[in-house]
């Protein structure tokens, strides 16, 4: 792995909180930068290893913590125990939460070297909602969203508002998430004019991305990285290659595993 270095970063959000966030800086940055959403247990190694992958590629990333309201600097919950963590996940609102990626993407903004037309956003879970939430209101370039849930019906109303090319990742045995809330996220960007594409792993389930679960599905996860690495390179780092895709009809791809 090319070398990366690693720092905690406090930023103040709009609401006066200060939240912390994890930051990967890449030595040999591209320019481009990631802001990397958590799952509901926090921003745990998971979530690090994610933003410490991206750097590696050369984008600048960073983690917020969101539960910074409610949980302390550092927090991460157990995978086996979802009660541990549903006190901050229930106590997050739409307000807060937009404050906060508003925060750490005016970070990233603000950092030397970063050009402000090629932020991305990914999101896992909890972030996956994240992910949607921030294309719509933050100038995103290209967000991914992996089992978010919550997308329908609760966010659906921002499908027309979504700024960059969303790609949209589900696993087919996920519980928390059904085929009709997956067709009612497509149906309502389809119905915007949005550029999306939508993949489902057949056999995979929720939080299939993260080695420190259960659910992790080491084939899935393989190819999800490897479209979300090719997603990320056409609409943040190749505009040559962006260029020409404008001038091609949108499609929306499944996928199975």
């Amino acid at each position: 792995m090319p070398s990366i270095a690693t720092k905690t970063v406090t930023l103040t959000v709009a609401d006066h909180t200060v939240m912390a966030a994890y930051v990967a800086i890449p030595g040999q940055p591209s320019g481009a930068a990631v802001l990397v959403l958590q799952e509901a247990f926090g921003v745990t190694r998971h979530i690090r290893s994610v933003a410490d992958r991206f750097a590696a590629q050369g984008y600048l990333a960073i983690a917020p913590e969101l539960f910074h309201r409610t949980a302390p600097q550092g927090f991460e919950g157990p995978y086996a125990d979802f009660n541990a963590v549903a006190p901050h996940c229930h106590a997050i609102t739409q307000d807060g939460l937009t404050a906060d990626l508003d925060a750490a993407c005016a970070w990233l903004n603000a950092q030397p070297g970063t050009i402000k037309d090629r932020i991305g956003c990914i999101g896992f879970c909890m972030g996956g909602r994240a992910a949607f939430l921030a294309n719509a209101l933050l100038p995103i370039k290209a967000a991914v969203s992996a089992y978010g849930g919550g997308i329908a019906p609760g966010l659906l109303h921002l499908a027309t508002k979504q700024s960059g090319p969303l790609m949209l990742i589900w696993g087919g045995i996920d519980k928390h998430i059904d085929e009709g809330q997956r067709s009612a996220v497509r149906a309502a960007l389809a119905e915007a004019g949005k550029e999306f594409s939508d993949t489902l792993y057949a056999t995979a389930d929720h939080g299939f991305f993260c080695p420190d679960r259960p659910a992790y599905n080491a084939a899935a996860s393989s190819q999800g990285w490897s479209a979300v690495d090719a997603f990320f390179k056409l609409h943040l780092c190749d505009f040559a290659a962006l260029r020409a895709s404008r001038s091609k009809p949108r499609e929306v791809t499944h996928g199975s595993l």
